[in-house]
């Protein structure tokens, strides 16, 4: 790097009494700080109090402003855990390079405890924090949208920050059971076992939440259950959170019996992506009639997601988008 005068420095100080705010904020041996420099091609030194960061617009100005936000979240939390990621810090910055009059507030979306020594997570983006906003205002919340967009793990924590503030008494965990070959019945295992692969997506989000001893926990209590989504005839959902995954892949019928399991002091969360329908006929979709029948209903929300929303990997975003321009083009010429 080439040097640099005093006008391309800035300093950002930090009180380093509380070591666990160096590690929180910028990750085991500095990893935070390390993809900021990889990323903006900046230089950043983290002295006995302060940290330097050195390098040229807009790369220092982007880091600068992200590592003051982190700094205000973290004592806004009260020295709490916050789950800083590689795809946060990668988010932020793709944000804020594409439009740098964005506030950070409008990036990084509303926090969730997620356990009860206090780790917080933060949604990301506008579409996120429709979708918490909705699912803290309504019984009912349709997740639809693209992959990596955050739906089922949002959901997911949500019912975690109900259930260790006792605001509920458990959380159900539902998947459609698409079989390709194999009925349930003849493979091996109890249900949890048998229905296992079908939830892995739910599995990995409460994992990386509370860890695994903490789910056998609730498990074993009764507090966390899952099923499939046609075990649920017949019951009703009290103080329950509901998240029902890979909607798109229920039927008209299957639908409509879980949207009526609902009871007292509940939500339920349903997460689909339309274009990602595994059953024989695209409109045989419990969810896709769900969206005709249901929009007008008070208390259900409807939150969509676009491209724009996905926090996976970049080249996600360019998957989808290529994906959607060979569908376009695919009807065009079958129109």
């Amino acid at each position: 790097m080439n040097r640099l005068d005093d006008a391309s420095r800035i300093e950002i100080p930090i009180d380093l009494e509380s070591r666990s705010w160096v590690l929180n904020i910028f990750g085991t041996h500095d990893r935070n700080l390390r993809l900021l420099e990889r990323t903006l091609q900046i230089q950043c030194t983290l002295s006995r109090d302060a940290l330097r960061i050195r390098g040229e617009e807009p790369g220092i100005a982007i880091a600068s402003r992200i590592i003051r936000f982190l700094l205000e979240m973290y004592r806004e939390a009260g020295g709490a855990s916050t789950m800083i990621t590689d795809k946060h810090l990668k988010y932020y910055i793709r944000q804020l390079k594409q439009n740098p009059e964005l506030e950070m507030m409008e990036i990084a979306g509303q926090s969730l405890r997620v356990s009860r020594s206090g780790k917080i997570i933060r949604s990301l983006g506008a579409g996120q924090a429709a979708y918490l906003k909705a699912i803290r205002n309504d019984s009912i919340v349709f997740g639809i949208g693209p992959a990596g967009t955050g739906k089922t793990y949002l959901a997911m924590a949500y019912a975690i920050s109900q259930l260790i503030q006792d605001s509920i008494r458990r959380i159900i965990m539902i998947r459609p059971v698409v079989e390709t070959g194999e009925s349930l019945g003849y493979l091996p295992g109890d249900l949890a076992q048998k229905i296992n692969p079908y939830l892995r997506p739910l599995y990995d989000a409460i994992f990386e939440m509370i860890g695994f001893e903490a789910y056998q926990q609730y498990e074993e209590n009764g507090r966390i259950e899952v099923a499939p989504l046609a075990y649920m005839r017949g019951r009703t959902l009290n103080d329950s959170v509901i998240i029902l995954d890979e909607a798109q892949n229920s039927t008209f019928a299957q639908m409509k019996m879980l949207l009526t399991r609902l009871g007292t002091n509940s939500r339920m969360i349903i997460t689909g992506d339309i274009t990602q329908i595994d059953l024989p006929t695209w409109n045989s979709s419990g969810l896709i009639t769900a969206m005709r029948i249901l929009k007008d209903v008070d208390g259900i929300s409807f939150v969509r997601f676009s491209r724009a929303d996905v926090v996976r990997h970049r080249l996600v975003q360019e998957v989808i988008a290529a994906y959607d321009r060979y569908e376009a083009q695919r009807k065009q010429v079958s129109g």
